[in-house]
């Protein structure tokens, strides 16, 4: 098995939990410089100095600047309260309920996202070790060495400043980087324990950046995996999302099989082979590949958008396949029927209560897999068949056939299938959308959507008298 971890001699020296001095990486000693950093992200930080506030570019941005890659985010922690974020900038609004975020808005769809300087999660308070149930509420502001400290993993953990371009340092974040190391800032124990969601976060990190789990970590994340049972099937699920669409999955997938943390994110894939030979698993792995090869795509005027229920299909599909033999069933009129129900009666058994998916989302995951072998089996013809073209799932089963014949057969999925055209960026700050606005521009009550038309012929087809 290869486990992706590090030696014990790479750990750093031991830092006091109480010291407050951070290590500062003058701007000669470190590859960030100030025209990296995102416009709207600098006019934010400018702002807050002129008004006498402290702002710093935080966590992912400065560790993706630091390696060299383009940060997908651009956030920034600041001394300012949300109440005096939403009076400076006008083109915000604040979001969350357990700590208040000042989103600022720009034209073409930029969001820079500014939080308040944090004392400490709400997943580490003091407590008995024996109480592991999610921890209630207490967020409170504090101070840059306090707000280091409560973060995940010491590359995310770092601080860049403007005035003298230098990152400051309080948890060893900038030496891991340079040694290629994913490291839980604190006690790897106590801090997967006192929340479990953790383990994914490292593992997702792991997954972008290559680097090695340091032996701690790893025997944290072995040791605790179970515990992410305890943790709301909301916040699974949303994690899991992330490591599905950061272009990153395979790579993912791979760790979190060698550390069985697979296995307890989804217990009935133990029933089939998955070992490193397995047919199985070469699936999964293959599938999840071709799913990253089309969202690293770089595209000027599009991105690639795959949805969600899709990589859960994809994601459960070796197993169906294993469990069903699915790619070899010809069925049709009620035995096609049986099958659906079947098959949608297990996607309620593995993802309804473990990850609070809607309905909608099983129902489509259900149409992917019970038209799959007919893909497979027309696609050997010069056409589609026209019965075929007609069904109201061609669209959708046509690219999820394009990913599973990437796989089996090499032929490369079309991206412009998973195309959404990007509106062009603007650097002019814009007002956020309004809380109760709908798709037709009403300003009206939210989700409320009054049945007028100013044609003559009246509303929703019926004549007028």
């Amino acid at each position: 098995m290869n486990i992706p971890i590090g030696p014990d001699s790479e750990q750093p020296p031991e830092r006091s939990s109480t010291a407050v001095d951070p290590v500062i990486i003058q701007e000669h000693d470190h590859p960030i410089r100030l025209h990296d950093l995102d416009k709207e992200a600098l006019k934010v930080l400018y702002r807050l100095r002129d008004a006498g506030h402290s702002g710093y570019l935080v966590g992912g941005g400065v560790r993706d600047l630091y390696l060299g890659k383009q940060p997908k985010d651009f956030d920034i922690s600041t001394d300012a309260r949300p109440g005096q974020l939403r009076k400076l900038f006008r083109n915000s609004r604040t979001i969350g309920r357990r700590f208040r975020l000042v989103q600022v808005y720009f034209r073409g769809g930029k969001i820079i996202e500014v939080s308040t300087l944090r004392s400490q999660s709400e997943y580490d308070i003091d407590r008995p070790d024996d109480e592991i149930e999610v921890l209630p509420a207490n967020n409170t502001f504090g101070t840059l060495a306090e707000d280091a400290k409560r973060r995940d993993l010491t590359i995310n953990s770092l601080f860049y400043e403007i005035e003298n371009r230098t990152i400051i340092d309080y948890v060893g974040g900038v030496r891991d980087l340079d040694q290629g190391i994913i490291r839980i800032a604190g006690d790897p124990d106590r801090r997967v324990t006192r929340d479990p969601v953790r383990i994914m976060r490292t593992v997702r990190h792991a997954a972008r950046t290559g680097f090695c789990i340091e032996p701690a970590t790893w025997k944290a994340i072995v040791a605790n995996r179970e515990k992410i049972r305890l943790c709301p099937p909301s916040r699974i699920r949303d994690e899991l999302f992330k490591d599905l669409h950061s272009g990153s999955s395979e790579p993912w997938a791979r760790i979190a099989l060698d550390s069985s943390l697979f296995f307890t994110l989804f217990p009935w894939y133990a029933e089939i082979p998955m070992e490193e030979d397995s047919p199985h698993r070469r699936m999964l792995l293959s599938l999840l590949a071709v799913v990253d090869r089309l969202l690293k795509r770089q595209v000027h005027d599009y991105r690639i958008e795959i949805p969600d229920y899709m990589l859960l299909t994809l994601l459960v599909m070796p197993w169906v396949n294993a469990r069903f033999d699915l790619l070899r069933q010809r069925l049709k009129g009620s035995a096609h029927y049986q099958f659906s129900r079947e098959i949608r009666r297990t996607l309620d058994e593995l993802f309804g209560e473990h990850f609070n998916l809607k309905r909608g989302a099983k129902d489509s995951m259900t149409t992917l897999l019970v038209n799959l072998p007919s893909f497979e089996q027309f696609s050997r013809h010069s056409s589609w068949p026209n019965w075929l073209q007609k069904k109201s799932y061609f669209r959708d089963g046509l690219r999820f056939f394009s990913l599973y014949r990437e796989t089996m057969e090499g032929a490369p999925a079309d991206e412009q299938q998973f195309a959404v055209a990007v509106a062009a960026a603007g650097h002019d700050f814009f007002p956020p959308p309004e809380t109760g606005a709908v798709e037709n521009g009403s300003t009206g009550r939210k989700g409320f959507r009054p049945a007028f038309t100013r044609r003559k012929r009246g509303v929703f087809g019926l004549r007028n008298k």
